[in-house]
């Protein structure tokens, strides 16, 4: 079936939504997208992420080691390379034959695969998912824990359409891709060993600003520069924790040099309360907390509001001024 471009194509990615490694925990990510339609993009192509260190990209026609030193790459060779792209490569364009039976013949249709194994402690293999994607949302997800399968459709998908390669599907990832993942995520945490337990302190900060939109005052707390990615930040008020559901962000967010950041933070109004924040980070020996000056509320809010009664005086001593003069030349 062929494809062509129009300017009107949406063209969506897979969102990465499956929860990441626990701590203490490594996982090897294989996410392969394929373009059906002409577009500036590679048709086929895939990235290899360790935990979340990128270490290998595929651009349809040559492989790309990420994070080494040489041309080459470390743990995994062309053959082997070509062959999982090749299988990739095929079970898509099956997939895009069947799915794309109610969409029109000149739209750009995107399809990705998620495939995730896991190693937990003490080098005990985990569970291993694969989550199939078409046209920005998930479609149907496969997961294979403690030896057991469990096929769900998160999509509207037919599934007497995918059923029949179900089965050889599910015994191939038994029996040859399961033990290949977790063999080769051995051999990158064996390679790359520098990378992955290297970690950086994260930098906290708990600020008090007015919000102009409210009208009210928003109390935040930011961790950023920190590694690796797995922080537990808590927002105290008067020694508690303050409820989820007062909570606003807490997304967890990149940095340009490989850390990570979060922000945590909260709308008040003009109070005496206490507030504070903790972090818990593997780079951290204790948990860390930090608290606004003694009596924040007052003396933050109390500042912001003399601040803005000054301006208020000197806008009234203008206006009154301005009418004098104005008076006086008329």
């Amino acid at each position: 079936m062929q494809c062509k471009w129009t300017q009107s194509c949406a063209f969506f990615l897979l969102a990465l939504t499956l929860p990441s490694a626990s701590d203490g925990s490594h996982s090897l990510r294989l996410l392969s997208t394929y373009i059906c339609g002409k577009t500036q993009f590679p048709e086929f192509s895939s990235t290899t992420t360790l935990d979340d260190i990128p270490v290998g990209y595929y651009n349809s026609k040559t492989y790309i080691p990420r994070g080494n030193t040489t041309n080459k790459d470390d743990v995994i060779d062309s053959v082997y390379i070509k062959g999982i792209s090749d299988y990739m490569y095929n079970s898509f364009l099956r997939r895009s034959e069947l799915l794309r039976q109610d969409s029109q013949n000149d739209s750009v249709d995107v399809y990705q695969t998620l495939v995730v194994c896991e190693l937990l402690d003490f080098d005990k293999p985990g569970k291993m998912i694969v989550v199939d994607a078409a046209r920005g949302s998930s479609t149907d997800e496969l997961r294979y824990i403690n030896n057991t399968f469990t096929y769900t459709v998160t999509e509207n998908i037919k599934q007497e359409l995918i059923k029949p390669d179900l089965e050889d599907f599910k015994q191939e990832l038994a029996n040859t891709f399961y033990p290949l993942c977790i063999t080769t995520l051995k051999k990158y945490l064996k390679k790359r060993r520098d990378q992955i337990n290297r970690t950086k302190t994260p930098n906290i900060t708990l600020s008090l600003k007015a919000n102009s939109d409210s009208g009210g005052f928003r109390v935040s707390c930011l961790a950023t520069g920190f590694y690796p990615r797995h922080i537990n930040l808590t927002l105290f008020r008067d020694g508690q924790p303050v409820s989820d559901h007062e909570i606003t962000g807490g997304d967890l967010l990149p940095n340009g040099d490989g850390t990570y950041q979060m922000r945590k933070s909260l709308e008040i109004s003009a109070d005496t309360h206490k507030y504070s924040c903790s972090a818990t980070h593997l780079s951290l020996d204790n948990k860390l907390i930090i608290e606004l000056e003694d009596e924040p509320s007052r003396r933050h809010i109390g500042v912001v509001v003399a601040v803005l009664l000054l301006v208020c005086a000197i806008s009234v001593i203008f206006v009154l001024v301005t009418c004098i003069y104005d008076t006086q030349i008329s």
